[in-house]
């Protein structure tokens, strides 16, 4: 019997490899706009972050997502990550 490959991938806040599923997708879009891609599907340049605060904030004070997503990020962005990632974890 096979096993079923899980897909990996590693969050920019803590760089801890992690299932896919586990992790929230960031995308920034052809068009600039950065948002979270919540279905994993969406077009554009992706980063996966852990679903917790602790992680976004690490991302936020050393300039993973920015780095990782080439765009500047504004602390509106953030605000709406945040307030995704708490209902995520209710």
């Amino acid at each position: 019997m096979r096993k079923k490959h899980v897909p990996m991938r590693t969050c920019v806040g803590c760089r801890e490899s992690r299932p896919k599923r586990e992790l929230v997708r960031v995308v920034r879009e052809p068009d600039g706009k950065v948002e979270l891609d919540l279905t994993g599907k969406r077009s554009g340049r992706g980063v996966y972050i852990c679903a917790t605060e602790d992680c976004l904030e690490k991302a936020r004070k050393g300039r993973q997502l920015e780095r990782a997503l080439n765009v500047k990020i504004g602390p509106e962005v953030f605000a709406d990550l945040k307030r995704v990632l708490d209902e995520q974890s209710l």
